[in-house]
């Protein structure tokens, strides 16, 4: 097989670990990123093609040179706090990049879109298992931002027939088991990797924020994906799109969620050393329990997400840690 597939975020986390994945299909990924928060080094499965998505006049030469028969959309800005502070950088972004993007893709013939959307556009629903049909309700403009991209989705093949699969899910975690690839921030801003830190030395400690939640341990719950098993469904998405079904809707979750505790448990006994942390205040907006089922993931796509366990995600997220890093 010789398709090639326009990644857009591809140098970045779950972008680069997705074009792994689609390489292993027979797929040719092409990497379109800004590396603005991606890395050069992490493109590795196919070519790289650097552009912008609001560059416009770079996605129609993209788009003509490659000639991909499907997108696989990750890039996004994707701090929830940041997104507050200036919404009109997410909303510009975000949404016009990708208005940008779907109307090239259609303009170019190419009508499969597989988008890498976010249980953050149901908002603050807690304590639920959310599945594809609960209410969205964003309470953030990166939530926002992602919802409407949902919208201009649904708009678009309404007008032009551009089928789309959307996924939505929370947290992810874990790294290629190979090593090729892995997680990689700067600033880091997510619990296994800040906590793998800790362990590190490379900060002084962890903060737990809140401990007096309604939980078993008083520490939130949150859902964790593998990143793995996560691209392995952006994989079956495409192929479902090119069986010529129908446009879906997929949440990606594991339907229970860990504690910030049941993490750095976990930790432990992967690592065998101890986290250091502080326990600090709830942090505002935070919810005590956000998990979001995916039985039609399982039952209509057939994914398997194996490798889901916190053991597993932990232990692949340290064996990245000691070894894969990435410099600009």
């Amino acid at each position: 097989m010789t398709d090639h597939v326009l990644v857009t975020g591809g140098a970045g986390y779950i972008g680069s670990h997705a074009c792994k994945a689609l390489a292993a299909a027979g797929f040719i990924p092409v990497t379109f990123d800004n590396l603005v928060t991606g890395w050069e080094e992490a493109v590795k499965f196919g070519p790289f093609a650097q552009g912008d998505l609001l560059d416009r006049a770079r996605l129609d030469a993209v788009f003509a040179e490659y000639q991909p028969i499907a997108v696989m959309h990750f890039a996004a800005l994707s701090q929830v706090g940041e997104s507050m502070s200036e919404p009109g950088k997410y909303w510009r972004n975000n949404v016009s990049g990708s208005l940008n993007l779907i109307e090239a893709a259609v303009d170019a013939g190419c009508m499969n879109f597989v988008f890498s959307s976010t249980c953050a556009t149901y908002g603050d629903q807690d304590n639920v298992v959310l599945d594809e049909n609960s209410a969205q309700y964003p309470i953030n403009a990166y939530g926002a931002s992602k919802r409407a991209i949902e919208d201009i989705l649904r708009d678009f093949e309404a007008s032009n027939g551009l089928r789309h699969v959307i996924f939505r899910y929370f947290n992810v975690a874990g790294a290629d088991p190979e090593g090729e690839v892995g997680e990689f921030h700067q600033p880091e801003t997510h619990l296994v990797p800040l906590m793998l830190d800790a362990i590190d030395g490379k900060r002084d400690a962890l903060t737990i924020f809140g401990t007096d939640y309604d939980t078993p341990d008083g520490t939130c719950i949150r859902d964790y994906v593998h990143v793995c098993d996560l691209v392995d469904a952006h994989v079956l998405g495409l192929k479902w799109l090119q069986d010529d079904k129908a446009s879906r809707v997929f949440n990606l979750g594991t339907g229970s969620g860990f504690s910030v505790r049941e993490v750095i448990d976990h930790s432990r006994s992967v690592t065998n050393r101890e986290v250091p942390y502080n326990e600090g205040d709830r942090r505002a907006g935070d919810c005590t329990k956000l998990v979001s089922g995916s039985s039609r993931a399982v039952s209509e796509l057939g994914w398997s997400p194996t490798r889901s366990t916190l053991q597993q995600m932990i232990a692949d997220a340290w064996r990245w840690h000691q070894t894969g890093h990435y410099s600009k």
